[in-house]
């Protein structure tokens, strides 16, 4: 892999990018073009022509470098590294590009199966070679779960892990307060939704989805699919991310919830155990009257509380709110913090140092295969509240 010296003297990566949905443009795109002293947006690619030429006319890209797929832009030779952004599951796109032999940054989720997250792991980590056979290097895989990258949640991370951040961890709280996403990117004016993709591309690639929750759920997956893929997988992977930070996977799942039945979104309730003895709880609403998007997380040990507040995911640059409350020689200490470093900024700068400089990210194959396995086994409680068969991988229990 070669990369060029930007005239800061950092090393420029020459980025190719698929999937140029809603979230590349109000996120990635924009940083990625700020970020002009350590990444080039070199080539593009997407299933609509509308977008990829309007996105490649916006960011400056090479008609040569404007692709209707990724066959063709992982032929280019004028990217260092791959940006994976479509909708559904990222497991394919992911291994094309390492196959390729390209740093790859994916955006959660990282597979919808076992099979798929087993299949990358085993090219970053491959198997021992013969004696005398020379060894390829490293693949280099980072998995985008923003919020291990904001500067509040690595100061609550460094907190409990000070003096044990006073006491074991009793239970971990999570609610999501979730709007439309019309509402949440309503400032981001996004390109007109792509109406020029073939119908038979896309039946294509919703054949392939239910096929891989098929593989990951079985026959459950007619009932329950949409939960494991959409919410699960989609967004409640997030809030397993930052349990996993501050306590470890969980260890088992004890209740879930969906309600109520007849809407979707729904609201999901979900209650389980930590290594350590803890517990944690998830409750993730979809509100579509409500006015903003809101996130808590407390953490809550024998002596102390940790409190995170989310601001909306897609607007850039607003703080998250940290508060630690812990007793101070009998009396209360509260200690606020909050940072208008970007997330997602610091997320990307994380993946140029992985590229340049092989830093290991904070997220990487092992995460993104626990949380497939967590998430699976969310959807086998529910599916044996609901009484029905779970299969797939999901039967297995990862």
């Amino acid at each position: 892999m070669s990369t060029h010296t930007s005239a800061s003297g950092s090393q420029r990566v020459r980025v190719g990018i698929v999937g140029l949905g809603a979230v590349a443009q109000a996120v990635h795109l924009p940083l990625l073009d700020r970020l002009g002293a350590q990444f080039q947006i070199a080539a593009i690619a997407d299933l609509s022509r509308t977008l990829v030429e309007a996105i490649g006319e916006r960011y400056r890209v090479p008609a040569a470098e404007r692709y209707l797929g990724i066959d063709d832009l992982l032929e280019s030779r004028a990217i260092d590294a791959l940006v994976v952004l479509t909708s559904g599951s990222h497991g394919a796109a992911t291994l094309a590009g390492l196959d390729r032999g390209l740093p790859v940054f994916v955006e959660k989720p990282l597979a919808f199966t076992l099979e798929e997250a087993d299949g990358i792991a085993a090219r970053i980590e491959p198997a021992g070679r013969a004696s005398g056979e020379i060894a390829e290097p490293p693949a280099k895989l980072q998995v985008g779960y923003m919020k291990l990258h904001d500067p509040a949640v690595v100061r609550a991370l460094e907190f409990g892990a000070e003096a044990n951040g006073r006491g074991p961890i009793r239970s971990i709280e999570v609610t999501v307060l979730h709007p439309t996403s019309a509402a949440q990117l309503a400032h981001a004016r996004l390109l007109p939704p792509a109406a020029d993709v073939p119908a038979d591309v896309l039946g294509r690639l919703d054949a392939e989805d239910d096929r891989l929750r098929s593989v990951a759920l079985g026959a459950a997956a007619a009932s329950i699919g949409r939960l494991y893929s959409g919410i699960l997988l989609g967004s409640i992977v997030h809030d397993l991310a930052i349990i996993r930070a501050f306590a470890g996977d969980p260890v088992g799942i004890d209740a879930v919830d969906v309600w109520p039945d007849d809407a979707w979104p729904p609201s999901v309730a979900v209650a389980g155990r930590l290594a350590a003895g803890g517990r944690f709880s998830i409750r993730w609403h979809f509100l579509p009257d409500y006015p903003s998007y809101r996130e808590g997380v407390r953490v809550v040990r024998e002596g102390s509380t940790i409190e995170l507040e989310f601001p909306a995911p897609y607007l850039l640059h607003a703080p998250t709110q940290l508060r630690i409350t812990e007793t101070d020689g009998g009396a209360r200490r509260d200690t606020s913090v909050s940072s208008y470093d970007e997330a997602f900024e610091n997320e990307l700068l994380a993946f140029h140092a992985l590229v340049v400089d092989g830093t290991p990210p904070r997220s990487g194959v092992a995460e993104g295969r626990a949380d497939i396995v967590t998430c699976q086994r969310i959807a086998a409680r529910h599916a044996a509240q609901l009484g029905i068969e779970i299969g797939g991988e999901a039967a297995a229990g990862g």
